[in-house]
């Protein structure tokens, strides 16, 4: 008798068993189960893995439109010149005063004035998110963004020198109310800083995300640099430390600014509350039209 005929012979239930275990690896307790052939199966999370990117997002802002100025008796810094944005037959003007100081003795005053009837502005739409128009004045032509209450003053980069006028006269900066008309509303301006401010945080960090490694490092010096560009803007404002007005119009435009930048919606009717449909447009009352 051969050798491999004194082996015992293994009963016919135990050698299914067997042939059972080798065509499937072990699978120990709690384990994900096996794919069958020929299925894909997703990879299970993993503690500190990182999250799918999200879209653009912002908390909701504020963004004003021509009705936040319209006949409103504006300031530069709150206490300086006069300008009202008024509704005209074909779109919008300005009246505007500026006082400035002579060009050859920088500390005698003076002042000029743009007439007796609004300039002409031309709107330039919304750029930087929010409404931004052109005064038609030769003699010192004006680039302003409609801000809450306030319009701000991108261009020009100088001050004009009005030569009829023998005035130097500098319309940059931030033209909004006499802070002592709106001091009651500090708390009310304290609150809409802190959501423009929660706003901005969330649009960097948005922006950042969608953006390659250096333009990281470009918006990341942009938005430290913000704060110091505010102050620089808001550094003179009437009562600014008291009623942080001007602080508040900055920072929502910046807000609205980062919006644009991501592709969302900044125009001003997503300010207000929402209907069951679209009010129809109402002309603006009389009464805000200054009368002389």
């Amino acid at each position: 008798m051969s050798r491999s005929t004194c082996l015992p012979l293994i009963p016919a239930a135990l050698a299914a068993m067997i042939a059972c275990a080798q065509a499937q690896p072990m699978q120990l307790p709690g384990a994900q189960p096996f794919n069958a052939p020929g299925a894909q199966q997703a990879a299970p999370s993993q503690p500190g893995a990182p999250a799918q990117p999200r879209g653009p997002s912002m908390p909701a802002i504020k963004v004003a439109g021509e009705e936040a100025i319209l006949g409103k008796s504006l300031h530069r810094n709150g206490n300086h010149g006069e300008a009202t944005f008024i509704k005209t037959a074909s779109g919008y003007g300005l009246k505007l005063n500026l006082d400035g100081f002579q060009p050859a003795n920088l500390v005698e005053p003076c002042s000029v004035s743009f007439g007796e009837e609004p300039v002409p502005v031309t709107a330039l739409g919304r750029p930087a998110g929010v409404p931004r128009y052109r005064l038609e004045a030769p003699i010192c032509p004006i680039v302003f963004e409609v801000l809450d209450g306030a319009f701000l003053v991108v261009e020009p980069a100088e001050p004009c020198i009005v030569e009829a006028a023998q005035c130097r006269i500098d319309p940059r900066g931030l033209w909004g109310p006499d802070a002592r008309t709106i001091a009651a509303q500090a708390r009310e301006i304290e609150r809409a800083r802190g959501t423009a401010e929660r706003a901005v945080r969330e649009g960097y960090r948005t922006l950042t995300a969608k953006s390659d490694p250096v333009e990281q490092r470009s918006i990341a010096r942009e938005q430290a640099g913000f704060s110091a560009e505010r102050e620089m803007i808001c550094r003179d404002f009437q009562r600014e430390g008291q009623v942080g007005f001007c602080a508040a119009r900055i920072t929502e435009a910046r807000a609205a600014h980062l919006r644009a930048r991501l592709g969302l919606g900044t125009e001003a009717k997503s300010a207000a509350k929402p209907g069951p449909r679209p009010a129809a447009p109402r002309p603006a009352p009389l009464s805000l039209t200054p009368t002389q």
